[in-house]
């Protein structure tokens, strides 16, 4: 199964590098990093997806835990959340294929962020299954280049998984 963690760091340097250190000395596998600050500046929060059971879970918290800089650790896994990670795909465009494509584009509710002679750079926004399947539907005109992002979450309704939410 796969888990999400909301992780409440001190913004300083070497976090990252520790957190992530820390999970994979235990052998685990990140399936997905974010990281960015919070609206307090000394605060960074970690969007952190690790594969695994609840054994797997639990040690990782317990560890993330015993880091000094770590101030709180969520799973947001079983709680009502949103999601979403952001994509940017280089696509092979032939001119008579555009047409097509920005078509394709608009049903995802995707953007066109750049236009070459040869090539189209769709950005596009949403959970896994929606940047999959983007994926799948742009992979025949021919994807030359793609990057995509960690995901990122954030619990639903009033609770927060900030330092003084609930």
């Amino acid at each position: 199964m796969r888990h999400t963690l909301a992780v409440l760091v001190e913004n300083n340097p070497g976090v990252l590098a520790r957190v992530a250190g820390l999970i994979r000395r235990r052998g685990f596998n990140i399936d997905s990093l974010a990281v960015g600050p919070t609206n307090d500046p000394t605060i960074s929060r970690m969007t952190i997806v690790v594969e695994g059971d609840d054994v797997v879970l639990e040690q990782v918290t317990k560890q993330l835990r015993k880091l000094i800089e770590v101030i709180k650790v969520s799973d947001l896994t079983t709680e009502e959340h949103v999601d979403r990670e952001l994509v940017l795909i280089k696509v092979k465009a032939e001119p008579a294929q555009r047409s097509q494509i920005i078509q394709l584009v608009d049903v995802f509710r995707a953007h066109i962020v750049d236009v070459g002679r040869e090539t189209l750079i769709v950005e596009a926004t949403g959970d896994e299954e929606k940047i999959r399947a983007i994926e799948e539907i742009l992979r025949p005109f021919g994807i030359k280049e793609f990057v995509r992002t960690g995901k990122v979450a954030m619990l639903r309704g009033s609770k927060t998984t900030s330092v003084d939410g609930e």
